[in-house]
């Protein structure tokens, strides 16, 4: 390999390396548990502690669904940010809720949409009675598309894990 070469190679590497900054240990009790195809920040995952999430760019979202009697207000990090955050990379996720349900979600879903992890609906954060820590919630009001079963099973709550794959 030429030295012009390997110094291209080495300055792409080196820029790489330098864009992607390590995200902190969570200093509270962790509320979001991210595996697989992530950046570590604790031993093998990457954790995410409530002040970490709130931390992030947050995003409002008035949204009709299924489990409440009229529109509510989320509010949360857009998920594409938070696997930002995370250094992930794949193509699926699997989200896994506090009981164990778990539903895939394709990475595209996130580019497409600006799909959310709300930890606050109407102002108030979720708690485990509540459907919380977290939510994952489409914009089913501005995308009529996304009103299918399919979708809608894809909105876990009570999240606490991720598989990145």
């Amino acid at each position: 390999m030429n030295t012009l070469l390997k110094a291209s190679l080495l300055a792409i590497l080196f820029t790489a390396a330098a864009s992607v900054q390590a995200l902190d240990k969570p200093q509270g009790r962790p509320i979001l548990t991210l595996s697989g195809l992530v950046a570590k920040n604790t031993g093998s995952d990457t954790q995410f502690d409530s002040q970490m999430i709130d931390a992030l760019p947050q995003v409002k979202m008035t949204v009709a669904t299924p489990w409440y009697k009229t529109a509510q207000t989320f509010e949360g990090p857009l998920f594409r940010d938070v696997l930002k955050a995370a250094g992930a990379s794949g193509k699926r996720l699997y989200v896994v809720a506090l009981n164990d349900y778990a539903a895939e979600i394709p990475l595209s879903d996130l580019n497409k949409y600006d799909v959310i992890l709300a930890r606050k609906v109407n102002g108030k954060v979720l708690n485990v009675r509540d459907k919380g820590p977290l939510f994952v919630m489409y914009p089913f009001d501005k995308h009529p598309e996304l009103q299918t079963k399919d979708i809608y099973s894809r909105c876990v709550w009570q999240v606490n894990r991720i598989r990145v794959e």
